[in-house]
């Protein structure tokens, strides 16, 4: 029988993430005297550093329990590019370029087999951002860490003059949803307790795909982001990862009002109706179908669309700082 879950139940507070990351920065006051500083504040979805004519940028994440299902399974081919993914999307949504990764792995002990498909997947990623993968570190942990952790960071590039951070976003502006893959890479906390408590990996989708197959699916790599802020005026972007729509709040103190979500997928419906969760619940742990959106002005709308496979108006920007689905708060 299904039952009614939730992300904190499952293990995860998103509002106690916050609290904990907001008392992390805090005691980041230090700042480099000299030259090369930083731009900017930290807490957008890439940390810039100044380079005179152009801006570097470094971002760091990980899979996370991802690995776990992928562990269940015994399929590695494919969490690299969710590896590279989820950092490369987050230089995305400033229109920075990544141009060099390295990557981390903490296991409890080496499988040799193993290695080779991680390796696969982050060759893969690489290949799709366009990216040099320079070097990295594996790190033997045992009693430390049980199973593997996959984590990198990304180093990229951009015109000073080129860079978009959010500050133009205004009230009126439009917001153009990309479609996801599927879960990408978080909430698996949560995706996965529900699996696990209602038939389990081997289960079947309406499709014939079962749920371990969708859940393995890697995360979209949004590339053509560069192109488009190459031909089109883009006010801001954002990546929509863990934190679900709460996410748009970090790139503007204006808010956004989601009228025409994109369509959900498979897997995510199979989510919704095994875990009986609530809309908000849904919306602030997922991506729902929405791995990416763009903020823009009218005139960019038609091109955008035109340029990006998988894109629709899903709505507005509004002047109170807040994220409104079909009219009701996410929080």
């Amino acid at each position: 029988m299904s039952r009614k879950y939730s992300y904190k139940d499952a293990g995860v507070d998103i509002s106690l993430e916050a609290d904990g990351v907001k008392a992390l920065i805090h005691q980041l006051s230090y700042k480099r005297s000299g030259g090369h500083g930083m731009l900017g504040d930290v807490g957008h979805f890439a940390g810039l550093i100044d380079f005179g004519s152009k801006v570097l940028s470094l971002c760091t994440d990980g899979v996370g329990t991802k690995m776990r299902v992928a562990d269940d399974i015994g399929d590695w081919t494919t969490v690299g590019i969710d590896c590279i993914a989820m950092n490369v999307n987050d230089m995305y949504v400033m229109n920075i370029e990544p141009v060099a990764f390295v990557d981390y792995i903490a296991t409890e002990g080496i499988d040799t087999e193993q290695m080779i498909q991680i390796g696969v997947g982050l060759n893969e990623g690489a290949k799709r951002a366009n990216m040099n993968i320079v070097g990295g570190e594996t790190a033997t942990l045992k009693g430390m860490i049980n199973g593997l952790d996959l984590a990198g960071t990304c180093l990229g590039v951009q015109d000073r003059d080129r860079v978009v951070t959010g500050e133009k976003i205004a009230p009126g502006d439009v917001i153009i949803g990309v479609a996801s893959t599927g879960v990408h890479s978080n909430g698996y906390t949560l995706a996965r307790k529900i699996a696990t408590e209602n038939g389990g990996y081997a289960a079947k989708l309406p499709s014939g795909k079962t749920v371990g197959e969708a859940l393995i699916t890697p995360t979209r790599i949004y590339s053509e982001v560069l192109d488009v802020c190459r031909e089109v005026e883009v006010h801001g972007m954002c990546h929509v990862t863990g934190g679900g729509l709460l996410n748009f709040l970090r790139i503007s103190e204006y808010g956004f009002a989601i009228e025409d979500p994109m369509p959900v997928p498979e897997i995510l419906q199979w989510i919704k109706e095994m875990g009986e969760l609530e809309t908000n619940e849904l919306y602030r742990t997922f991506n729902m179908g929405m791995g990416f959106a763009f903020i823009v002005p009218e005139e960019s709308v038609a091109k955008i669309l035109a340029m990006v496979d998988g894109a629709k108006v899903v709505g507005h920007v509004i002047p109170e700082h807040k994220v409104l689905l079909k009219g009701v708060e996410i929080n």
